[in-house]
């Protein structure tokens, strides 16, 4: 932050505070004018002690003694105005001091508490870009928009994940869920992240890329000890997306994920492959090519991949979130404005309490194949397996 913006937040601070302050002030000024214009049977010096308590709400230190040194005098003036001051006046007197003092230790204490959590704050938000980098608006062909929701509310980082990587002509993607809690699940995210920035360049196909994948999760889960249970029952639910840039296809993978949904001219799909892979770091993944399913992705077309946090939303009444029902009322927004109607729309639904992390993502191809390509068909079988929403998703190849 610049020394600009740090003295224009310092004067906006300060601004708010000069406000108000003004209602210990005029609470100090009021009580006193009433007490000294009233008959000696009234007396309303002991009020006096609202004006610190108060100014502890909004004030610091500083400001909060100024306040508690103000009443004490009025206090003071009250008490000696008759010219005899009694036991009662003596003790109010020490307990408006009293009272002052333990309204400034509790200032004290929460600044101290403030400026640490700012700085737990700041770690997070370091933690978050350092695991999950904003991706760019635009990828090869592609436009893309993500999302990220803790589920609580002053994390930053959670036990989702999301990262793309372009290898020559093609750009691959994976979103993920650990299965698991505490810093062994962020450790794990951390490692499937790095792997796959190294592996999706290294490997030809998905089922070669989820593999490698999982033995690096794997070797990862293996140097904790055996007692460590939680540890032990930790795996990863991911997705594997790879879309050429010149081809009207996409490829995916999936690793024990939710099925990512496909919008065509206004019209969700489900696009759901008649293999999938088991999670990684269950075991040993063998590269599999029936978990490879590949599918129609043509210009305008946008791809929704998201993690069981978005579906598994509850609203008051225990409903879940119909995600593809929602999904269709912004179906011809660009990415980045769909994600935001999804948030926004997400959030709504579960009253701002999300029960899980949730992460969402949205990629429109942007550019037209060459010329001269065609979707053919890959695997007859793959047709037969699909459901009614599928039934224009038909498995292409690249030409």
């Amino acid at each position: 932050m610049h020394v600009g913006q740090r003295l224009a937040r310092v004067r906006q601070l300060w601004r708010s505070r000069h406000a108000l302050v003004a209602i210990p002030l005029a609470l100090i000024l009021a009580i006193t004018l009433i007490d000294v214009h009233t008959p000696g049977s009234v007396i309303l010096a002991p009020l006096l002690v609202v004006a610190p308590a108060l100014t502890t709400a909004f004030a610091g230190p500083w400001l909060t003694g100024c306040i508690g040194a103000l009443a004490l005098g009025a206090q003071t003036y009250l008490a000696s105005r008759t010219g005899l001051v009694t036991t009662n006046h003596v003790a109010q007197l020490i307990g408006l001091a009293v009272l002052s003092i333990f309204a400034v230790l509790v200032c004290l204490l929460r600044d101290r508490h403030q400026a640490e959590l700012a700085q737990v704050r700041s770690v997070a938000e370091a933690a978050q870009l350092a695991l999950l980098r904003p991706l760019p608006d635009r990828l090869g062909p592609l436009y893309l928009a993500s999302s990220y929701l803790a589920a609580e509310k002053e994390a930053c980082v959670g036990g989702d994940l999301y990262a793309v990587a372009r290898t020559g002509s093609r750009t691959r993607v994976i979103i993920g869920d650990v299965r698991g809690k505490g810093l062994a699940a962020i450790g794990e995210a951390a490692t499937l992240m790095g792997a796959f920035q190294e592996a999706a360049h290294q490997h030809a196909t998905l089922p070669d890329l989820a593999g490698a994948l999982d033995r690096s999760v794997c070797r990862y889960l293996s140097e904790f000890p055996e007692s460590d249970e939680e540890a032990q029952e930790h795996f990863i639910t991911a997705l594997l997306l790879e879309i050429p840039d010149h081809s009207p296809v996409a490829r995916v993978t999936v690793c024990g994920h939710p099925p990512p949904l496909l919008i065509r001219r206004g019209r969700v799909m489900t696009v759901a492959g008649p293999h999938t892979a088991p999670p990684l770091g269950m075991w040993e993944l063998e590269p599999d090519a029936d978990s490879l399913h590949a599918f129609s992705f043509l210009t305008g077309d946008t791809l929704i991949l998201y993690t069981d946090g978005v579906v598994e939303a509850r609203d008051s009444s225990r409903a879940f979130y119909p995600l593809q029902e929602r999904v269709a009322l912004f179906a011809k927004s660009r990415p980045k404005a769909f994600v935001q109607h999804v948030q926004q729309d997400l959030l709504a639904h579960a009253r701002g309490a999300l029960g899980d992390d949730a992460a969402i993502l949205a990629i429109q191809r942007a550019a037209a194949p060459q010329a001269g390509l065609r979707i053919s068909d890959l695997v007859h079988s793959d047709e037969a397996h699909a459901g009614p929403e599928q039934a224009n998703l038909r498995p292409t190849s690249d030409q």
